[in-house]
C-alpha cells in the first residue's frame, strides 16, 4: 500500500480529518465492489458527495476562522470599534452551515439598542456576507435558483444536487436580500454594465421596444360592513390584475437578426419612465461606442406606449436620426381580420399575401392599402367587431410608422418579438403561475434579478452588487 505522508498545520487540523475519513470511505468502498454483484451506486454517489462536502465544510471553517481579529479594537471605514464579546455562529457555505468562533465589535461611544450600536464582527465585515452569515457564493447562488422558480422548487433542486442543504424558508429569505440590494443599487449597477458591454463586430442596429403585460397582484381588500364573521381573515386580500411594463434593447445584424437583448422590467406601480429613460441611455451609450449603429423604435400599435417611448429619444442629441417602425405583425393580424371581411374566408389568404409582399417592398404600401379597404365599403364605424374599421384607424394612426420597404433595406428587424417574449419569459413564466399572487416589493425584487439573468449579465451584476459588502478591518 502506498504511503503518503502530508504535513498539515495544526489550524488545519479538522481540514486532515475530513480528508482522512473520506479516504477511508473510499477504500471501504473499493473493496466491497469486487465479486461482480450489482450495486446501489446512486447511493455510493451521495456518499461521496456528502464527504467532499465534509470537506468542503472543514476547508471553508478553517479560512473563515483566519478572517477572525481578536483584538481589544479595531478600524472600519476609518471608524474605532471597540470589542464587545466573543461567540460561535453559523456562516452557511455551498455546501452546508459551519459554526465560527469571532469576536463582536461596536462602534466607540455608540450604545447598544441603536442603529449606531449594532454589533460587527471581522469575519462577516471581511467576507462580505449577505444577512446572517450568508456567504456571498452561497446567497449569488440561491437568488438565481428562486429567480428560475418558486423556492420550494429550488429547495427541491437543491437537495437533488446535494448541494445548499437549506430549507425552502431560506432560499426565500436570501433571494429578497439579494433582490433589495439589487433594487438599491440597479441604477449605478446597469450604467457600469453597459459601459462593459462589448458591442459583437456584426452589429449594424438598435432596436428599443416597450410593451406591457398583466400581472396578478394581492391587495387588500375592504372588509364587509358589520361584525366580522368567525374565522374571516384578520386582513382580508384580493387578487388584481395589473400592467407591468417590459423594456428591451436589442442588437441585430445587418439582416435584422437579434444578437444580444438586454431585457428590462417595471411592476405596475414603479417607474416606467425612468426605465424608458434607461433603454434611451443604453441606446445613446451604445451609440457612442459605435456611431455607425442605426437605432430604431419598434412597438405595437398602443398610443401610450408610444408617447411613453418617444417622449426621451426626442429630448436627446446623441442618437443622431432616430426610425420608428409599428410592429408589423401587429398590422397583419389587423389586416388579416379585415381581409376575411372585404373578400370572404377564401379570398383572405391571398389578399394577406399580396399586401404582405406591399408592404416589404413598396414604402406607400401602407396608404395604398388603407385606400383599398376605404373603396371596399365596407367600413362599419365604430365597433369591437367591425374589423375593417379598426384596420382603416390603425393605418390612418400609423402610417408613417409603417415604411416597412424602407427598413428591410436598410437591415432593421421588422418585429418587436424580443420584447414580446420578454413578457412571457421576465413575468409570464415566473410571476404567473396557477394561484400566484405578489405583493409590489416581493415582485419586484424577482424581476430585477430574473432581468439581469435574462439579459446575460448575471455573474457581472452580482459581483457588482456584492462587492461593497466587503469591508476591509484593521487592528487599532
Amino acid at each position: 500500500m502506498a504511503k503518503i505522508v502530508i504535513e498539515v498545520p495544526e489550524r488545519l487540523a479538522g481540514l486532515a480529518v475530513a480528508f482522512k475519513e473520506v479516504v477511508a470511505s473510499v477504500e471501504a468502498r473499493v473493496a466491497s465492489a469486487g465479486g461482480g454483484k450489482a450495486i446501489d451506486y446512486a447511493h455510493v454517489e451521495e456518499v461521496m458527495a456528502e464527504g467532499a462536502a465534509h470537506v468542503e465544510r472543514a476547508a471553508n471553517r478553517a479560512i473563515l476562522q483566519a478572517l477572525d481579529i481578536d483584538v481589544p479594537s479595531v478600524i472600519i471605514g476609518g471608524r474605532r470599534y471597540t470589542r464587545v464579546g466573543r461567540c460561535e455562529a453559523p456562516y452557511h457555505t455551498m455546501a452546508g452551515s459551519v459554526q465560527v468562533e469571532r469576536s463582536l465589535y461596536r462602534a466607540s461611544g455608540a450604545r447598544g439598542g441603536t442603529p449606531e450600536g449594532e454589533v460587527v464582527d471581522p469575519v462577516s465585515m471581511r467576507a462580505g456576507v449577505v444577512g446572517a452569515g450568508w456567504l456571498p457564493g452561497t446567497a449569488r447562488a440561491m437568488a438565481h435558483a428562486v429567480q428560475l422558480g418558486t423556492s420550494r422548487e429550488a429547495a427541491t433542486s437543491a437537495r437533488q444536487n446535494h448541494r445548499l442543504p437549506y430549507a425552502r424558508e431560506s432560499f426565500e429569505r436570501v433571494a429578497h436580500l439579494v433582490g433589495a440590494l439589487t433594487v438599491a443599487a440597479h441604477k449605478d449597477i446597469e450604467d457600469s454594465l453597459i459601459e462593459a458591454l462589448e458591442i459583437p463586430e456584426e452589429a449594424r442596429s438598435i432596436s428599443v421596444s416597450l410593451d406591457r403585460v398583466s400581472v396578478p397582484m394581492e391587495e387588500p381588500r375592504k372588509r364587509p360592513v358589520g361584525r366580522p364573521k368567525k374565522g374571516a381573515p384578520k386582513r382580508p386580500v384580493e387578487v388584481k390584475y395589473r400592467e407591468a411594463y417590459c423594456g428591451t434593447v436589442t442588437l441585430h445584424d445587418r439582416n435584422g437578426e437579434a444578437l444580444h437583448t438586454i431585457r428590462y422590467g417595471c411592476m405596475p406601480n414603479g417607474d416606467a419612465q425612468g426605465m424608458v429613460e434607461r433603454l434611451c441611455w443604453d441606446a445613446a451609450t451604445l451609440t457612442s461606442k459605435r456611431p455607425d449603429l442605426e437605432t430604431q423604435l419598434l412597438c405595437d400599435g398602443a398610443h401610450e406606449m408610444w408617447k411613453l417611448l418617444e417622449e426621451p429619444f426626442s429630448l436627446t442629441g446623441d442618437l443622431g436620426k432616430v426610425h420608428r417602425l409599428v410592429d408589423m405583425h401587429h398590422l397583419t393580424e389587423k389586416l388579416g381580420a379585415a381581409a376575411e371581411v372585404v373578400y370572404g374566408q377564401h379570398g383572405r389568404d391571398e389578399a394577406i399575401s399580396r399586401w404582405k409582399l406591399r408592404l416589404i417592398n413598396r414604402s406607400e404600401a401602407a396608404m395604398e392599402i388603407l385606400e383599398e379597404l376605404v373603396d371596399s365599403g365596407n367600413d362599419e364605424g365604430p365597433g369591437e367587431q367591425h374589423f375593417v374599421h379598426q384596420a382603416i384607424t390603425y393605418l390612418e394612426n400609423h402610417a408613417e410608422r409603417m415604411d416597412y420597404a424602407k427598413a428591410r433595406r436598410m437591415g432593421l428587424p421588422l418585429g418587436s418579438g424580443n420584447v414580446e417574449a420578454t413578457c412571457k419569459s421576465l413575468f409570464a413564466m415566473r410571476l404567473k403561475r396557477c394561484g400566484a399572487r405578489w405583493k409590489e416589493r416581493s415582485a419586484e425584487h424577482i424581476v430585477q434579478l430574473r432581468a439581469l439573468a435574462l439579459s446575460d449579465r448575471w455573474d457581472d451584476a452580482i459581483h457588482l452588487i456584492l462587492r461593497p459588502l466587503s469591508h476591509a478591518v484593521r487592528a487599532a
